[in-house]
C-alpha cells in the first residue's frame, strides 16, 4: 500500500470527552497529551505510584485512494521502550473523503513517569505516533527545624 495516496490522517490524539451531534459532527473536549499526578505528605513515594487515567482515543482517517478492508493497530510504547500488546481492529476505506472513525474508551494505567508513544499502524505501515507525557510531582511535608539564639 502506498500511503502517499491515502489514507490520510485527519485527527489522531487523546481527549477526555467526545460529543457527536445528530449530523455526525464530532466535538473533541479537552484534547490532552500531558497529565500530571501528584503525591503529597511526609511519606510521599519517591517513585510515581501507578495511576489510571480515563482517556478517549480518537483517530479519524480519510480514504484518499485507499480502498478495502485493512488492519489498524495501536501499539503503546512505555518510557522504558517496552511495548505493550497492540490494540487492533479492522477498518474499511471506500475512497475519496470517505474514511474510518475510531473513538475508543481507553482507561490506561501509567506505571512510569515519562513520555509514552502510541504508534498507529495501518497493516504494517506506520501512519503516525501519538505522544502522551506523564509528569509526577512529589510534595513532601515535614517539621521545620527551630534553633535558639
Amino acid at each position: 500500500m502506498q500511503l502517499e495516496q491515502g489514507p490520510f490522517i485527519q485527527t489522531a490524539g487523546f481527549c477526555e470527552q467526545v460529543i457527536e451531534d445528530k449530523s455526525g459532527v464530532l466535538s473533541l473536549i479537552r484534547m490532552i497529551d500531558t497529565v500530571t499526578t501528584t503525591a503529597a505528605g511526609p511519606d510521599a513515594p519517591i517513585e510515581m505510584p501507578p495511576v489510571t487515567y480515563k482517556l478517549k482515543m480518537v483517530i479519524v482517517l480519510k480514504s484518499g485512494r485507499a480502498r478495502g478492508r485493512h488492519e489498524l493497530k495501536v501499539i503503546p510504547e512505555l518510557p522504558s521502550a517496552e511495548t505493550l500488546p497492540p490494540i487492533a481492529l479492522s477498518v474499511e476505506f471506500r475512497g475519496e473523503d470517505q474514511g474510518a472513525r475510531i473513538i475508543a474508551d481507553m482507561p490506561f494505567t501509567f506505571k512510569l513517569e515519562g513520555l509514552y508513544w502510541f504508534k498507529v499502524y495501518l497493516d504494517d505501515n506506520l501512519l503516525t505516533m501519538m505522544p502522551f507525557r506523564v509528569v509526577y510531582r512529589r510534595l513532601t511535608t515535614g517539621q521545620v527545624g527551630t534553633h535558639q539564639v
